[in-house]
C-alpha cells in the first residue's frame, strides 16, 4: 500500500468515526436501531453541495449539513416518540422518505464540487499537500467531535439520556422526560451524521443521491470492531474505541483492495465488512471460551 493509498484511508476512517459516534448514540446509548443514517448520511452531503454551489461559505454550509442531519433524526424520534410508532420502523420510514428529499433538495442524482472552494483547501497552508493535510484536518474535527461528546454525556441532560437507553421505566420514575431525551439523542445522532456527509462530500467532489447505501452498515461495524479492540464500559474509552474501530475499519478495506494477491474489487467492499463484522463479532467469544478453559 502506497503513502497515498494509507493517508487516503486514514482519511475516510475519520470521516466515518464520525458516523460511528453518531449510530454509537442511537444504538448503545438509546438503544434505538436507527436506519435513518442511511438518509441522513446524503442529506448532509447535499444540503453542503448545494450550499458551497449557491455561494455560501464551506463552514456555513457544513454547520448547515449539520443541522440538517440533526433535523432527520428528530423526526425520526418524533415518528417514534409522538406517533408511537416502532423505532426501527420510524426510521426505515425517515430513511426511505430522505432520498426523494435528497433528490429534491440537489435537483438531480448528485452536484460537482470539482472548482468549489470547500473547508480543505480554504484552510490548507501552504507547502503541506492536499492529501496529507486533509486527515490531519480530520483528526483535529474528529478529536472536537468526540471531546464534545464526552462532555455532553457526562451533563445532566446527557445522564438522562443514558438513563433513558439503559431503563426508560426506571429513568421515567425518577422525573425524566424519556420522549424529550430521545429526540434530542437522535438529534445528536444523526448531526453528527449529517457532519460527517458534508465533509464526505468536500474530500471525494461532490454529492451524490446513492452515496448513503451502507452507511449504517459501515457505521455498526466501526462500533463493533472498537469494542472488540477496545472493550470498555467508561464512555471516554467507548467513544475512543468507536473513533479506532472505524480507522481500523477503513485501514483493512483499503489494505484488502489494495493487495493484488488477493484479487477482490471495489464490488468486494460489502464483502469484505461483512467478513470483517462477523470477525469482530467471533473474537469476544472466542477469548471468553479460551479464558474459561485456563
Amino acid at each position: 500500500m502506497t503513502l497515498f493509498s494509507f493517508l487516503g484511508a486514514i482519511e475516510i476512517g475519520l470521516i466515518f468515526a464520525l458516523v460511528a459516534l453518531g449510530v454509537f448514540i442511537s444504538f448503545r446509548l438509546l438503544r434505538f436501531p436507527d436506519l435513518t443514517v442511511d438518509g441522513s448520511f446524503p442529506l448532509g452531503a447535499a444540503v453542503c453541495a448545494v450550499m458551497i454551489t449557491g455561494g455560501y461559505s464551506p463552514l456555513l454550509a457544513t454547520i448547515g449539513a449539520t443541522l440538517a442531519g440533526a433535523v432527520a433524526g428528530l423526526i425520526t424520534g418524533w415518528l417514534n416518540v409522538k406517533l408511537k410508532i416502532m423505532d426501527l420502523l420510524a426510521s426505515i420510514l425517515m430513511m426511505i422518505a430522505l432520498y426523494s428529499i435528497n433528490l429534491r433538495i440537489m435537483g438531480g442524482p448528485n452536484i460537482p464540487l470539482i472548482n468549489d472552494p470547500t473547508l480543505f483547501n480554504q484552510l490548507q497552508p501552504a507547502g503541506i499537500e492536499d492529501y496529507v493535510f486533509r486527515p490531519l484536518l480530520m483528526c483535529v474535527i474528529v478529536v472536537l467531535a468526540k471531546l464534545a461528546m464526552d462532555w455532553f454525556f457526562l451533563t445532566e441532560r446527557g445522564l438522562a439520556i443514558r438513563a433513558t437507553g439503559t431503563n426508560a421505566r426506571m429513568a421515567r420514575a425518577q422525573g425524566v422526560n424519556t420522549g424529550g431525551m430521545i429526540l434530542l439523542g437522535m438529534a445528536v445522532s444523526n448531526g453528527l451524521v449529517g457532519l460527517a456527509g458534508a465533509l464526505f462530500a468536500q474530500t471525494q467532489g461532490g454529492a451524490d443521491s446513492s452515496m448513503g447505501i451502507g452507511t449504517i452498515v459501515i457505521g455498526l461495524a466501526a462500533v463493533i470492531v472498537g469494542e472488540s479492540i477496545l472493550p470498555s464500559r467508561k464512555l471516554i474509552l467507548a467513544t475512543l474505541a468507536v473513533v479506532i474501530g472505524a480507522i481500523v475499519y477503513r485501514f483493512f478495506i483499503a489494505l484488502a483492495l489494495n493487495v493484488d494477491f488477493i484479487g477482490l474489487k471495489a464490488q468486494d467492499l460489502n464483502l469484505v465488512t461483512a467478513l470483517l463484522v462477523t470477525v469482530a463479532l467471533v473474537i469476544p467469544q472466542l477469548k471468553r471460551r479460551f479464558a474459561k478453559k485456563h
